[in-house]
């Protein structure tokens, strides 16, 4: 087979109920030099099944290996991929058929250009699209087209990239790859270092894939790992630039991420009845911002913390009232 001109990486761990819908995604791309290779990093064998059913297609191979983290399969199907492009696409999601076609025209065209980011849109398992994309949902509020170079003040200040992108080979390496300490958001924090070593990346407005939306959100302990990440991986946007605009971005968002989770925290502490966690955490969010949902809970877990314990669950019992008056 000759070289691909993308290479397409991807972790199946925990994403059996949906790998043949990725893997199909990418067979239909109507340019058709690629090559998938999906990384076992679970030692499934509904994944070996599953790929199997694509043995008829050179360009699909299979690794298998123990779990690393999300991280350690992509980085082992990149040490495996032999494209000049290369793109990540999870097992749970898709690439729209002209992703490949697309971006490649773009990175054949602009030799100086590293990466090109696109448009995601959420979609169920109905196939229900979002009204929004994922750009617009990340704060960005007006795209600037291909021809705009983005900036690490920009995504310093929150306008993040959608994690698939079709990204040159070369530059896959200067951004360190997937591997890093900052898990669940390994592509923000490749992107953040590809920028600080001056990578050239743009976006490409068009809905080029898409991100499966699950009805059940994330287990406490993911969500409490994944905000840690955010916070860290902004940090580390911080110490890579000494620029004064970069680093006025790196405060305005952690102080917006901090205050965020600190408010979400207090809530929640404050429904198990844990009231010294959340005045803590209701102290921490004003210290990011004063607001008047942080500065309610402080006052009332202070002054009275068993009315608001009383308060929380008559919200909850109103808010399912009206529910099923609706219904």
């Amino acid at each position: 087979m000759s070289q691909p001109v993308f290479s397409i990486l991807s972790a199946a761990h925990l994403a059996e109920p949906y790998l043949a819908e990725m893997i199909d995604s990418v067979v239909a791309q109507t340019m058709t030099e690629w090559e998938l290779i999906v990384v076992d990093n679970g030692m499934s064998e509904e994944v070996v099944r599953i790929v199997g059913r694509y043995a008829d297609d050179p360009r699909i191979r299979l690794s298998r290996r123990e779990f690393d983290g999300l991280g350690g399969g992509v980085d082992a199907a990149a040490g495996l991929a032999r494209g000049r492009y290369f793109a990540v696409v999870h097992g749970d999601d898709v690439l729209l058929p002209d992703f490949c076609a697309r971006t490649a025209e773009l990175l054949d065209a602009n030799p100086g250009v590293d990466v090109v980011g696109v448009e995601a849109f959420g979609f169920t398992d109905d196939h229900v699209t979002a009204p929004i994309g994922y750009r617009a949902l990340a704060g960005v509020t007006v795209e600037r087209g291909f021809d705009h170079r983005v900036t690490l003040e920009e995504v310093a200040d929150g306008q993040v990239l959608y994690y698939t992108a079709a990204i040159r080979a070369q530059a896959w390496k200067i951004g360190v790859g997937y591997t890093c300490d900052t898990p669940q958001v390994e592509d923000l924090a490749m992107f953040i270092r590809m920028l600080a070593a001056g990578c050239d990346i743009r976006v490409l407005p068009e809905h080029l894939a898409g991100y499966r939306l699950h009805d059940q959100g994330p287990a406490p302990a993911d969500r409490e790992v994944y905000e840690d990440s955010v916070e860290r991986v902004y940090e580390l946007a911080g110490t890579l630039s000494d620029a004064a605009n970069v680093q006025a971005a790196v405060d305005r968002t952690l102080r917006k991420v901090k205050f965020e989770h600190a408010v979400r925290r207090a809530r929640e502490s404050l429904l198990r009845s844990d009231t010294t966690t959340a005045r803590d955490n209701a102290r921490l969010a004003l210290r990011q911002r004063r607001a008047l949902r942080p500065m309610v809970i402080y006052a009332g877990l202070t002054v009275a913390p068993g009315i608001l314990r009383r308060i929380h669950p008559m919200k909850q019992r109103i808010s399912a009232l009206v529910g099923r008056v609706r219904h």
